[in-house]
């Protein structure tokens, strides 16, 4: 079934009406027009209401309450139910000024009319501020994905499968796409629709919404997409930072906290943390480098692993800023993972005889050392920024998990074991935590294009806590990505097929 409305004042001229509802609850046919019902979510002290103009399709919705967030929320919303994949689309403007800047007018997707359900909106702020937001179950905590477009006079959110997306669009601009997209199951039927909400209690905020689109039955994949998100490990409100059609991977984070490099065809990219457009890093001959990288610990150097020389991945160190490669591990394949906190030893993974293992080897090139011989995968080595571990993953016992071992190699040492395959531990600069990559059961290796979680391991032992849920896997977090403060990870999420 695929049904598409838009209302106007081209379509809808002849029957020039202003229809005024101010009823809670169910509407009659064709008084909200595409809409079914609206009312209070929550105990707003001031009701809502809606005023639908029939004439060019607008309503102007009027809502109280203290908020939308954390485990309940307090606003007046206009929906109708829905079965299927689905897509709303409207210019917002909120009427008056001075109003609080948290105030919100939103496309809204709920499970179901109660206060604290699941739901899934498009939120634009009195600030300007624009973020999809989510509860992922009944009376969960919100969270959201911050946009990096402020103050956007066109929203549209989508349901397609289990994901949930926004597209946004400034004065005079195509919508489009704010790549971020949240995994997200809504039981059928739910409900979609209009909500405004004041974000204070004591009055009433109003905004319009017109030139509303409406579309249920199926969507169109959007495309490949790669966007660059933030994520502090305390609230999990992620924020995008770019966003590109072009394949990215594997962020790095500066070690003055001021930029992000990353690896796209080959080469690597600088890109400032407050985001922009991202410039080329001379890396001479090496043209395919690949997403195992990272900066020493000083901040001067970055090691690449590149396949330009025979066609093997082989590690290699240059100024931070760009220059000629110095070539370290003679034998490939090798995929740099970790620099010693001293700056004077590389850790990584090679094929050597057909096995993957973890290596050492002097950042100014020497003999290599082999640090497991475990059969089955090793990979990921990691520093420790005390120096006294390396964390990896291994599938020795059958399914990856994360190990860790002294940095000569003895006493290794299981530090996860679940359902889950996980890979890439990432020690935080305080060393209070890891943060890793984990595929469903099942998954082998770390393919690319998969439902993944990032999470966080405390290092003294405790409960894992999920991240972020995302479409991605190889190119995600493969390499050492936390701010030097330790509050945040980058990562990589990609466009759901």
């Amino acid at each position: 079934m695929s049904l598409f409305l838009r209302f106007s004042s081209a379509t809808l001229g002849a029957f020039v009406c202003l229809i005024g509802i101010r009823a809670q609850g169910q509407a009659d046919a064709g008084a909200l027009g595409i809409f079914q019902g609206h009312q209070d979510v929550g105990t707003p002290s001031h009701a809502g209401s809606v005023d639908y103009n029939a004439a060019n399709g607008s309503y102007k919705v009027t809502g109280g309450g203290s908020n939308m967030w954390f485990a309940n929320d307090s606003f007046h919303y206009v929906w109708r139910k829905v079965s299927e994949d689905v897509s709303l689309t409207a210019d917002i403007a909120f009427i008056g000024t001075g109003g609080d800047p948290h105030r919100k007018a939103c496309l809204v997707i709920r499970q179901s009319l109660d206060a604290d359900s699941a739901y899934a909106d498009a939120a634009l702020h009195g600030s300007g501020l624009t973020s999809l937001q989510f509860r992922e179950y009944n009376g969960d905590i919100t969270h959201e994905i911050q946009s990096s477009v402020s103050g956007p006079t066109r929203l549209r959110i989508e349901k397609r499968g289990n994901y949930v997306s926004m597209s946004v669009a400034a004065a005079g601009e195509e919508l489009q796409p704010s790549r971020a997209f949240f995994r997200m199951t809504f039981t059928e039927p739910f409900y979609i629709g209009l909500g405004v909400c004041a974000h204070n209690n004591n009055v009433s905020e109003q905004a319009t919404f017109s030139n509303v689109e409406y579309k249920e039955g199926p969507i169109p994949a959007p495309g490949p997409l790669s966007t660059l998100e933030t994520v502090p490990i305390v609230s999990t409100d992620r924020k995008v930072i770019y966003c590109t059609s072009n394949h990215i991977e594997a962020p790095n984070w500066s070690r003055d906290g001021t930029y992000f490099l990353f690896n796209s065809r080959g080469h690597i990219y600088r890109l400032p943390v407050a985001g922009g457009e991202p410039q080329l890093v001379d890396t001479g001959f090496a043209r395919q480098c690949n997403n195992d990288h990272g900066i020493s610990p000083d901040g001067s150097q970055l090691a690449i692993s590149d396949s330009s020389n025979g066609g093997k991945s082989l590690v290699y160190v240059l100024p931070v800023t760009g220059g000629t490669p110095t070539l370290v591990t003679p034998t490939g394949p090798s995929y740099w993972h970790g620099w010693s906190p001293d700056g004077k030893t590389l850790a990584f993974c090679g094929q050597r005889n057909g096995e993957f293992d973890v290596y050492t080897i002097p950042a100014e090139g020497g003999p290599e050392t082999r640090l497991t011989t475990a059969p089955g995968k090793d990979d990921g080595p990691e520093y420790s920024r005390d120096g006294q571990y390396i964390y990896f993953n291994s599938e020795r016992t059958g399914q990856m998990q994360i190990w860790r071992m002294h940095p000569d190699g003895t006493q290794q040492e299981q530090v996860t074991s679940d359902e889950y395959n996980n890979w890439f531990a990432h020690p935080s600069p305080n060393g209070q935590w890891l943060m890793i990559l984990s595929y469903e059961k099942g998954v082998t290796d770390h393919p690319a294009g998969k439902d993944v979680l990032l999470r966080l391991v405390p290092t003294a032992g405790g409960k894992i806590r999920v991240i972020a849920k995302l479409f991605g896997g190889q190119g995600t977090i493969n390499v050492p990505s936390w701010s030097p403060d330790s509050r945040n990870v980058a990562f990589v999420s990609y466009s759901p097929p």
